[in-house]
């Protein structure tokens, strides 16, 4: 059962266990076959869920085991795009920047399998997982599109393909992630533009998570973005986020999902910290609206560290709710 206030939830991805880790290189290797990976994979998403079960999340995510970058894992899956050689994303990390070469075409069902997998092992809703069309798009070389614009609607369609596929499966919860679309505001109007696409006609409850970058350039044309909720980083920017927020009443229809800690920092935050970045939003949002998470998916940190960082949240949470007299 989810509370009905101060409900916790986690952004996407965890940190691969080393088993699977190694698996991963065994399998480009041609060591071992796809069966035993995706067993793999599997034993890895359990993992992933009996944690958020363990520590009485409300809403949780499969992990994306199955996945490497968020980008590319649907590129390598769809129709019109190659791949280039690794490049940059941050810090040490490269990724496989795919290129458009054609048009984009989707193979709808793609993310069923893991939502499944994962919503099998639980009672607790799990939220079907989705990259946005204007990041995908912000994180691919185009050489096919005349433009971002004709680029970004296609992607739209192919993701708005794959996300009736979820609901259709019966996901309740389907979240599209859209973290590039702070990088240039002057294209909110076409990130807007292209979400409606994607969650035209769904009856799930739709989330975007959006991060790291500058909000102050986007607000509150944000909260058009057509998603029943909005899910925001502040940790990292030391809650400087809700000083914006508090600038404009937040829409009577929108929830928040709140990122209390910091994912890019080894350093795990208090318990205290915790609770006085919710107490501050709280002045904001009404508990029942008010999700909260970490700034962003965990893949960054070792396991001990996301474990750590997570436990820090529900801890928080719960003396929230005991002191607030909250369910």
């Amino acid at each position: 059962m989810m509370h009905k206030t101060l409900r916790t939830t986690s952004v996407g991805s965890f940190p691969k266990p080393e088993s699977l880790q190694r698996m991963r290189v065994r399998y480009r290797r041609g060591d071992v076959s796809y069966e035993e990976l995706k067993a793999a994979e599997r034993e890895a998403t359990e993992r992933v869920i009996r944690l958020q079960e363990r520590l009485g999340y409300d809403l949780l995510v499969h992990g994306e085991m199955e996945r490497g970058d968020m980008v590319a894992y649907f590129a390598e899956h769809w129709q019109g795009f190659s791949e280039s050689l690794p490049v940059r994303s941050y810090g040490n990390r490269y990724y496989r920047k795919p290129i458009v070469e054609g048009p984009v075409q989707g193979n709808p069902g793609l993310t069923v399998e893991s939502w499944k997998l994962a919503q099998s092992f639980t009672q607790q809703p799990v939220k079907g997982m989705l990259t946005g069309p204007y990041t995908i798009c912000d994180w691919s070389f185009n050489v096919h599109y005349p433009d971002r614009r004709a680029l970004v609607l296609d992607l739209a369609r192919v993701v708005h393909e794959e996300a009736k596929a979820l609901e259709e499966a019966g996901a309740k919860f389907i979240q599209i992630d859209e973290p590039a679309i702070s990088t240039r505001p002057e294209e909110i109007d076409l990130a807007i533009e292209a979400m409606g696409i994607v969650t035209e006609g769904l009856t799930a409850h739709t989330i975007s998570h959006v991060c790291y970058g500058r909000f102050d350039l986007i607000y509150p044309a944000l909260l058009d973005l057509p998603v029943t909720q909005l899910d925001l980083e502040a940790a990292n920017g030391h809650f400087a986020l809700l000083e914006l927020l508090s600038r404009y009443p937040w829409p009577q229809d929108k929830e928040l999902a709140l990122g209390v800690v910091d994912v890019h920092s080894h350093r795990v935050e208090s318990v205290d910290e915790v609770k006085a970045g919710i107490r501050r939003a709280l002045e904001l949002i009404p508990p029942e609206r008010l999700y909260v998470d970490p700034d962003c998916g965990l893949k960054t940190r070792t396991w001990e560290e996301a474990e750590a960082k997570l436990t820090v949240i529900a801890e928080a949470v719960q003396q929230l709710r005991d002191e607030e007299g909250l369910s």
